[in-house]
């Protein structure tokens, strides 16, 4: 299978979007994990990174002036009262994750992130599946490919018709599908995509908030929309609304830190597979088609989605142009 030859020891360089390079996209990391206490993670940052620990609260430490940037480290609950929050953390322990997120990385940079998974690995954190109970994730905030949100579409284009196949290729977790936190985007809105001819925001944004108005997404497209279109999500619950900035926030990969051969290149480059597809017409052309003879059928739940896009992505050679 194609999937199964995903890189697991290099990033791929994301690819060049209508002719606008993407050299210089960055990407800022999530991740989750049990295991540690804050002041041990950040310890950790602190002698892969460098840089000067300020703590905000029992809840936060910021690490700043280090080699690639400021670093928070964070218990991941947000009740909207402290009180709520310190209780539910002592009655929860480490079913609540202390989260690192990193300033935005050159993609040059992302092995210093695996470097610091590693540390952190061998320190004691624990990942989603150390024990039953844990849904731990990796978040990519990774920049668009162009400031007004070209290629915004495409890419989303792409990722509704690869995401079965993503999930298909390497199941969620099971604490993580119950959790409503990576569901799958409604079949209404993959529909809606591959229809859309339009690579204007506006567009994509009048549909997203009307079918997925949620940021419980593998892929989460609200930050991007409401950076460039924010008069266009009335309809979006406020609470989904955390605030724009110009960066999908793809949040499917889970943070397997207790297993050895996990990386986060693997997952990166899982995106990367989902970017490229974007810039080949042929392969979406063809991914297009075939998705609406697969809803046109007279019993599309038992044709298998995710085996019809491995095998257009195997003939269209999509393995050896990422050179896996």
């Amino acid at each position: 299978m194609l999937h199964d030859a995903i890189p697991k020891g290099r990033f791929l360089p994301l690819p060049d979007h209508a002719g606008r390079s993407s050299a210089e996209r960055r990407t800022g990391i999530e991740i989750e994990f049990a295991g540690l206490d804050l002041p041990a993670a950040a310890a950790v940052v602190r002698a892969q990174w460098g840089g000067e620990i300020t703590e905000t609260d029992p809840r936060e430490i910021i690490l700043e002036g280090g080699a690639h940037g400021r670093v928070k480290v964070e218990l991941d609950i947000s009740l909207k009262r402290k009180w709520a929050e310190d209780l539910t953390a002592q009655a929860l322990g480490d079913l609540v994750p202390v989260e690192i997120v990193t300033a935005p990385l050159p993609q040059a940079e992302l092995l210093h992130a695996e470097a610091l998974v590693a540390a952190l690995r061998t320190a004691g954190a624990l990942g989603t599946r150390a024990k039953l109970a844990f849904g731990f994730g990796v978040h990519f905030n990774t920049e668009l490919p162009g400031p007004e949100g070209e290629g915004l579409a495409s890419v989303a284009r792409a990722y509704a018709l690869l995401e079965n196949w993503l999930r298909a290729s390497d199941p969620v977790d099971l604490a993580r599908r119950v959790l409503p936190f990576v569901d799958p985007w409604p079949a209404e809105l993959v529909d809606a995509l591959a229809d859309l001819a339009s690579d204007d925001p506006q567009d994509l944004a009048r549909i997203y908030a009307r079918l997925a108005p949620s940021r419980h997404y593998g892929l989460d497209l609200l930050p991007a929309l409401e950076h460039l279109c924010p008069d266009l999500l009335h309809d979006v619950p406020p609470e989904h609304l955390k605030g724009g900035r110009p960066t999908f926030h793809y949040r499917l990969p889970e943070a397997r830190l207790d297993l050895p051969d996990w990386t986060l290149a693997y997952e990166w480059n899982r995106w990367c597979v989902v970017e490229h597809a974007a810039t080949s017409p042929e392969l979406m052309a063809a991914l297009t088609e075939a998705w609406k003879m697969h809803r046109g059928a007279l019993l599309p739940l038992r044709r298998n989605w995710a085996a019809e896009v491995e095998a257009i992505m195997q003939r269209a050679g999509l393995a050896e142009r990422l050179e896996f």
